[in-house]
């Protein structure tokens, strides 16, 4: 999995013309994509890192202030440009693989106790936000075990 967080003052999701995800306080927008290799134990293991980095302001985690997540889908975050002028979306795991996968890290979350906006899967979506500071940070699951560099 791969998911770009992002610092937001407020956020909102809109899906032919209505709303169906808003925060409108400070807390951090999700952009979850998911490849082949993942798995319900991955999900879980991400949505605990969202919901306890320190991203908010004063350094303080969504935990610590309760603050609201909104969550969206999105299988851009494993297209490959690498070659052409078109990109690849291979690594990008198929509707039916990745959207339970989604709901496992909506779920995940709201089992920490978060209060966790979403979109709606495999829509057309116009994504509005203020980002805060700006502060954005990628997590992927292919790098969470991997040693840090000295």
């Amino acid at each position: 999995m791969r998911i770009v967080l992002q610092r937001v003052a407020r956020a909102a999701v809109t899906v032919e013309g209505s709303v169906v995800g808003r925060i409108e306080e400070p807390g951090l927008v999700a952009l979850v994509g998911v490849t082949h290799d993942d798995d319900a134990a991955t999900a879980a293991r991400l949505a605990e890192r969202t919901w306890h980095l320190r991203l908010l302001e004063g350094e303080r985690s969504c935990a610590e202030r309760g603050a609201p997540v909104l969550a969206i889908s999105q299988f851009t975050l494993y297209g490959d440009a690498r070659r052409g002028r078109r990109p690849s979306w291979s690594a990008a795991a198929p509707g039916a693989v990745s959207e339970p996968l989604f709901d496992a890290y909506v779920h995940a979350l709201r089992e920490l106790g978060a209060h966790v906006e979403t979109g709606r899967f495999g829509a057309r979506m116009q994504v509005e936000l203020v980002n805060d500071g700006p502060v954005t940070l990628v997590l992927d699951s292919a790098e969470l075990d991997r040693p840090r560099r000295a």
